[in-house]
């Protein structure tokens, strides 16, 4: 029986698949024109979008939250050869838990899968949060950030708002009081030295309307201080926008930095 499933996987293009039985299933479906599978890595809703025709190196981009809102840069990169991967661990705002089960969930992609040891993070809103602090947790395994209207400080959001349901889950998460919050060092603000030590490019993409994740309280305080510590990154304003819509209408731009500057 398991030799048949394995059989069957093979013949899907699920290639990569550990033939022992460490994964317990995987569900094939299509997602805008290309297969989608599903799966789970210790114990959490994971997927992998795999593009008509792998480019070399098996090169792929991870969306820390959000999977399938304004998808046209995953799009975009998948109709070039990348994979495009996700794993749910939504409401953990990018703790050390969330990175913990962000390890799994690398390791399983990268053995199972046969897929570049690194990877460009995409981070949407609070997805900043992961791909940062993963990115400075494992800057060996990073080839680039997209950070696309990112939350790059718990101060900022969701700490604007200390009575809302988002803060308290980050209290929680953090293992943080309002007392101790007061002195947190955990935010991707307070982590930029080890990724621009590591040479990590960066692209953002934001609003200068956005009232939900000030432009000036994230994403400007991070290029300032990763232009002065010698990293690349470029920030693109949207005039006008607020925290939504999300990424570009043509997401050309968006491609076209991660083409040129992601280091596989």
């Amino acid at each position: 029986m398991k030799r048949a499933r394995t059989w069957l996987l093979l013949l899907l293009g699920v290639t990569g698949v550990d033939c022992g039985g460490a994964e317990a299933s995987v569900a094939v479906s299509e997602w805008n024109g290309f297969r989608r599978l599903d799966f789970t890595v210790a114990g959490r809703p994971c997927l992998l979008v795999r593009p008509t025709t792998p480019a070399p190196g098996q090169p792929w981009i991870w969306r820390t939250e959000f999977f399938g809102h304004e998808p046209q840069g995953d799009l975009a990169l998948l109709a070039r050869g990348w994979h495009v991967a996700y794993m749910d661990a939504k409401d953990m705002y990018g703790a050390p838990r969330a990175i913990a089960l962000f390890d799994e969930f690398y390791a399983h992609l990268v053995a199972h899968y046969g897929l570049a040891k690194r990877t460009v993070l995409e981070g949407f809103s609070r997805g900043g949060l992961y791909a940062f602090n993963y990115a400075a947790a494992h800057p060996d395994r990073v080839a680039a950030l997209y950070l696309d209207a990112p939350v790059l400080d718990l101060h900022s959001w969701p700490g604007r708002n200390r009575e809302s349901k988002e803060w308290g889950e980050c209290l929680a998460i953090y293992g943080l009081t309002e007392a101790t919050a007061v002195a947190f060092k955990g935010s991707p603000l307070d982590r930029i030295e080890p990724v621009a030590r590591a040479g990590i490019p960066i692209l953002a993409v934001c609003g200068d309307a956005d009232i939900n994740v000030p432009l000036a309280e994230n994403t400007a305080v991070l290029e300032k201080r990763y232009r002065a510590l010698g990293g690349t990154i470029e920030v693109i304003v949207k005039p006008g926008v607020a925290h939504h819509p999300h990424s570009l209408k043509d997401p050309t731009p968006i491609v076209d930095f991660l083409v040129k500057h992601a280091r596989f």
